[in-house]
């Protein structure tokens, strides 16, 4: 199903593109303005195809974080920094050896 819309979709984005870009006046275009028309095809047929979003998302995948979640982070981070510590002094005992 959602397979199949997206095909169609693709389909008419080919088909309005090659149409556009037969009825274009391509002669006596430098690179530039060749590739600006070319790029202005392309973006016009896609948001008639595909619509336009509504722009970022406004939460920013930050949403779920509250104080818990930072508090848990705090801790872990703690204690990551505990055991770097509780490591690199047996590490220093076993050298004095």
């Amino acid at each position: 199903m959602y397979g199949s819309s997206r095909n169609k979709r693709r389909e008419e984005y080919q088909s309005m593109v090659k149409d556009k870009v037969a009825e274009a006046e391509w002669k006596y275009l430098d690179v530039n303005k060749h590739w600006q028309q070319m790029k202005n095809i392309m973006m016009e047929t896609a948001q008639l195809t595909h619509g336009l979003s509504k722009g970022p998302c406004r939460h920013k995948e930050t949403w779920w974080w509250n104080e818990e979640a930072a508090d848990t982070v705090r801790e872990k981070r703690k204690y990551e920094n505990w055991k770097k510590i509780k490591n690199d002094r047996g590490i220093k005992g076993v050298q004095e050896e």
